[in-house]
């Protein structure tokens, strides 16, 4: 018998033995008597492991994986500003007031926020796709639902189930890019990643702004089913990025039982309280910015889009520059000084009500320093959970989302510039405490 002989690398081989779908095969080999028998028919087995490897490097390209993981991180933040231009009309449809109104935009977060708590360890254990098509598809439904809604508690139900599934989205995507990733190129996709996602809050609100004036709100849940319609089908294309050899082993309960391990980590704490503060931040502004420009600064739907637009290109510029930064923590360092110091700015500019242009160019500049931040707070929190990284990402996007939800309504409290610029600060120097908390942990 003849052996069949070609080159490959050690490290090749053991990449795929270590990922082969077939394990009770390879354990076949180990017990063959005949060494030359085995010797071929291990051969066979590597080459077919390369060949599907070079599959799904084809398959899933950086480009190819940059857009469809971009897709689905991003349709979070759009989902959330798509039809905040329908907040005043929202109000005068259901007769409901602008806190209840608001509550929609909570529950979704708060859908967010639960929903990568559960997902997270679901894609340890099933692999990153079939999570990522099944949450698509109840997302679909949900957006059916808030389409069709007949009242307001119905139509913040709908929500709900919407930033449930859509959570799948944000907390995959985060996986996907570790399990390909690390060190300076994860921060460099992450970076990626975030102008991105970027792009959503830009688009959203704009063709938000741009639909009223030629349909109602329900028109703009309409386009909503048909993205996640086209999402759905993209993700059937998708190729997982996490083998079979390597997903959790075991039932998936015991990984929700290693949240408590997670939650001890201090040092990923302090990196996840950081990105939560900074959501808080960021959804406060959210949830204020429709009131602020369109009733205080009687700005129509459509401008407030095209400067929400402008605001939400500053967080995009600001996670480009990350890669400029020598490392993640000097980066963080002048993001969260930055942040600090425009927060004080942003906050009088709100009080004193002062011109718009003014208080536009203030939020630009307030922003920007919010994109630094995201992307390496981020990037720092999964460094240290890598084995883990579905559910650490859970862990990290369910708390800052749940900030983001707890934080938003308390804007609608009293005057909503008051209350909002309180925010601002507040979570400013909460994020200062927390950033120098852990790199002084780091340092030692």
């Amino acid at each position: 018998m003849h052996v069949l002989s070609f080159h490959v690398s050690g490290t090749k081989i053991r990449n795929c033995r270590d990922n082969l779908y077939e394990k009770a095969l390879w354990d076949k080999f180990v017990d063959y008597q005949d060494v030359e028998v085995r010797s071929i028919l291990r051969k066979f087995a590597v080459m077919k492991m390369i060949l599907n490897e070079m599959t799904m490097e084809q398959r899933n390209s950086k480009i190819y994986i940059l857009l469809v993981v971009g897709m689905v991180a991003a349709l979070g933040p759009f989902v959330t500003d798509f039809y905040l231009p329908a907040f005043p009309s929202l109000v005068t449809y259901f007769g409901a007031s602008a806190s209840e109104v608001q509550l929609s935009l909570t529950f979704s977060m708060i859908g967010l926020a639960v929903g990568q708590i559960f997902l997270g360890p679901v894609s340890d254990k099933f692999g990153r796709k079939r999570p990522l098509v099944i949450s698509m598809f109840v997302f679909v439904l949900s957006s059916i639902g808030c389409v069709v809604s007949p009242d307001i508690r119905i139509f913040v139900l709908a929500r709900f189930i919407q930033g449930f599934s859509g959570a799948g989205g944000i907390v995959i995507s985060k996986s996907i890019a570790t399990d390909l990733y690390s060190g300076k190129d994860l921060a460099k996709f992450f970076s990626i990643l975030a102008c991105v996602q970027g792009l959503a809050p830009i688009c959203a609100p704009v063709l938000g702004g741009l639909l009223l004036s030629v349909t109602n709100w329900r028109g703009i849940f309409g386009v909503l089913v048909v993205i996640g319609i086209i999402l759905f089908l993209v993700l059937l294309r998708f190729r997982d990025s996490l083998p079979r050899g390597k997903r959790l082993q075991g039932d998936v309960k015991e990984r929700f039982i290693y949240y408590k391990e997670i939650l001890r980590h201090k040092g990923f704490m302090y990196f996840v309280l950081i990105q939560a503060f900074g959501m808080g931040v960021m959804f406060a502004y959210i949830a204020s910015s429709p009131f602020i420009f369109q009733e205080h600064y009687d700005l129509s739907p459509l401008m407030y889009s095209l400067c929400f637009a402008c605001n939400a290109i500053g967080i995009m510029l600001g996670s480009l520059s990350v890669i400029r930064f020598r490392s993640n923590e000097n980066a963080l360092q002048i993001g969260v000084w930055g942040f600090l110091v425009l927060s004080c700015f942003a906050s009088v500019a709100l009080c004193m009500e002062l011109h718009i242009i003014v208080v536009e160019v203030i939020f630009f500049l307030f922003l920007f320093f919010l994109g630094i931040i995201l992307p390496t707070s981020t990037t720092l929190a999964l460094n240290l959970e890598r084995q883990n990284s579905g559910t650490a990402s859970a862990v990290l996007g369910f708390l800052t989302f749940l900030g983001g939800g707890i934080v938003s309504p308390l804007t609608g409290m009293g005057n909503i510039l008051y209350s909002t610029s309180i925010i601002m600060i507040v979570c400013c120097v909460l994020i200062l405490v927390c950033t120098w908390r852990v790199l002084k942990m780091t340092k030692a």
